[in-house]
Parts: structure tokens; C-alpha cells; sequence
């Protein structure tokens, strides 16, 4: 038996931002999927439009993954995770140790797919990987500040500031002209079908 796949779903079971009063509580998997899309997005605007030569669904796919060693460790909370050095070390540790535990739950004949994804991310792929999180965290502190939730007013500051100092040309482009349509009522988006 294989229990990979188990607990992969067990990733909606995971709540993020565990120390804000949230408006709508946000899990690992619905992260991840929003990841996944962003990554993607950030890689098809590098490719598209800057003619970088990143694959988008080596990110996307890779995201979907990003968080997957959280099942066995939990969602820690930034303030304590990125404490210090010696922290932060640690649970990169733990995070690789938790990943290696997830894979050995896949057929040996699998391990030379998932590897790369759970153990051994390129960096080209990470850093869109991390551009992507970090948007995705920037989105959820937009949509709680909409709600009138000013608890992640500090937060949605210091995310764009990361943000912004990321200085990736795909970053600015997305936040120029995608991140604005987040702020708006489903009604203001105006869509419609002919």
C-alpha cells in the first residue's frame, strides 16, 4: 500500500495564517492551487512577454507540491518560522527530512518524478515558486482587507514590500496589471459572456 496520495489530500486539513483572525480560514491545498496558477502565470509572462526560457507547467507543477512537507509538519507562522537564522534553519531541515518521508510513500518506480518536485526544486523553478507564494500571500491580505479585516494591514505592507524587492520583471508586471482586478467586487470585474 501506498499512501502518498492520502495524505496529499490531507493538505485541506492544514489552516494558514493561524495566528490572524481570519474572515475566511485559507488550507495548504487552497494555497497551493493559487500557487500553482501564479507560478504559472509568472512563468508564461517570463516566457511571453520578457522571452526568458522557463518551462510554466515545470512551475506549476512544482508549486502544487511546494508546501507538501506541511502535511507531516504543520503550517508554522512566519513570525516564529523566520525568527532567526538558527530557526529558520532548523526547519528547512525539517521541512527536507518531512519531504523525504513523503517520498518514500510513492513506488520506488515514482521517486525519479516526485523527487524533483518534493526534495530537489531547480532554483530558476523556485525562485517563481517563491515569487508565487509570496503573491499568493499579498492576494489573501488584499481579499481579508476588503472584508474590512484590518488585522492583515501590516502584513499586506510587508508582503508587497517583499515583493517589490524581488525586483523580477514578471513580479512587477503582475502586480501592475493583474493585482489590481483583485480589489474589485465580482460586479466591478465586468465580464461577460457574447
Amino acid at each position: 500500500m501506498f499512501s502518498f496520495y492520502a495524505l496529499i489530500s490531507r493538505m485541506k486539513n492544514i489552516s494558514r495564517w493561524a495566528l490572524m483572525r481570519n474572515s475566511y480560514i485559507e488550507n495548504v491545498q487552497e494555497h497551493s492551487h493559487m500557487v500553482a496558477v501564479l507560478a504559472h502565470a509568472l512563468a508564461v509572462i517570463g516566457r511571453d512577454i520578457y522571452g526568458k526560457s522557463i518551462d510554466p507547467d515545470r512551475c506549476a507543477t512544482a508549486a502544487l507540491f511546494h508546501d507538501a512537507s506541511e502535511i507531516l509538519t504543520g503550517d508554522m507562522p512566519t513570525p516564529i518560522k523566520y525568527h532567526n537564522k538558527e530557526i529558520i534553519r532548523a526547519y528547512k531541515e525539517l521541512e527536507h527530512q518531512a519531504s523525504k518521508k513523503l517520498l518514500s510513500t510513492l513506488p520506488s518506480q515514482l521517486h525519479s518524478s516526485y523527487k524533483p518536485l518534493l526534495c530537489e526544486v531547480d532554483d530558476e523553478v523556485e525562485k517563481y515558486i517563491k515569487a508565487a507564494d509570496k503573491l499568493s500571500a499579498y492576494i489573501k491580505c488584499l481579499e481579508e482587507l476588503k472584508t474590512g479585516n484590518n488585522e492583515f494591514l501590516l502584513a499586506a505592507n510587508q508582503t508587497k514590500e517583499k515583493l517589490i524587492s524581488y525586483k523580477m520583471q514578471e513580479v512587477d508586471y503582475f502586480m501592475e496589471h493583474c493585482i489590481p482586478a483583485f480589489e474589485l467586487t465580482l460586479d466591478e470585474l465586468n465580464f461577460s459572456v457574447e
